[in-house]
């Protein structure tokens, strides 16, 4: 599939694992934020076609973590998983073709409740 940020400048080949069963929304306190749903893919099974360097990384907590964004139009196209570090959450929004509406309800994670987190200091309320 491919996938794009708002602006074109950056564009990702990607592999599903499951293609969009896998579509899921994390809780935590970052994710729930940004609220777009993730599909799973092998970090191996994506490909930055497009505007590697336009990318920009966001990290926090655990610093285990890495959104991928576009650093011109802000959006959200990937991150490394915690639970996971061989998969990526690959934005469903941003797949051509696809709109996370129509998959609705979409199930949510507890990444509040991570278990890397658990030995942590929280900052949430």
């Amino acid at each position: 599939m491919k996938a794009t940020c708002h602006c074109g400048a950056v564009v990702l080949e990607v592999t599903l694992i499951d293609g969009l069963r896998t579509a899921q929304r994390c809780n935590c306190s970052f994710c729930r934020r940004r609220a777009a749903p993730a599909v799973v893919a092998r970090k191996q099974d994506l490909t930055v076609v497009k505007g590697e360097s336009a990318l920009t990384l966001y990290q926090w907590g655990t610093q285990t973590a890495r959104h991928h964004f576009c650093k011109f139009c802000g959006i959200y196209m990937f991150h490394n998983q915690r639970a996971n570090p061989d998969h990526v959450g690959v934005n469903m929004g941003a797949l051509e073709g696809v709109n996370p509406a129509d998959f609705e309800p979409i199930q949510w994670s507890d990444g509040v409740n991570h278990p890397s987190d658990q030995n942590t200091q929280r900052h949430e309320t």
